[in-house]
């Protein structure tokens, strides 16, 4: 696709912009504004605007991915953040530490590791936590 000079184009969040296919491996920091899936392998770091999909076939081993909302229905070794939702389907394996403002763990799943429910996506558990503390 050939764009004109100074002419930006305007991402959406909610279309999946990247897909790691199965038989694919992706090894390194993936950086996305827009959603991602992935169906094959990948190891490195995921840092998202949009949405993170770990397929059925997907196996990602990464110290931290972050994201809007995560849905899990493949391998995952490393700790999650989810701003939204974190989902992890009945298929799904999750061996890491999760921090999300919502989370559904369906049956059927692994999740081993600690869980955090907090608003990532504004300051409100820090004031909330501050003002716990005044308050003693």
């Amino acid at each position: 696709m050939l764009r004109s000079k100074g002419s930006k184009i305007k991402i959406d969040p909610n279309a999946t912009d990247t897909l790691i296919g199965e038989g694919s491996i992706f090894e390194g920091k993936l950086k996305s504004s827009a959603s991602v899936r992935i169906e094959g392998q990948m190891n490195g770091d995921i840092e998202c605007s949009g949405d993170v999909t770990i397929g059925e076939k997907g196996n990602v081993t990464s110290d931290i991915i972050s994201a809007r909302n995560i849905t899990i229905a493949g391998q995952v070794n490393g700790n999650v953040q989810a701003s939204n939702k974190l989902t992890i389907t009945a298929k799904g394996k999750l061996y890491g530490n999760i921090a999300a403002a919502s989370l559904s763990i369906e049956e059927g799943s692994i999740f081993e590791g600690t869980s955090r429910m907090e608003n990532l996506s504004s300051g409100i558990t820090e004031a909330m936590k501050e003002a716990a503390a005044s308050s003693e």
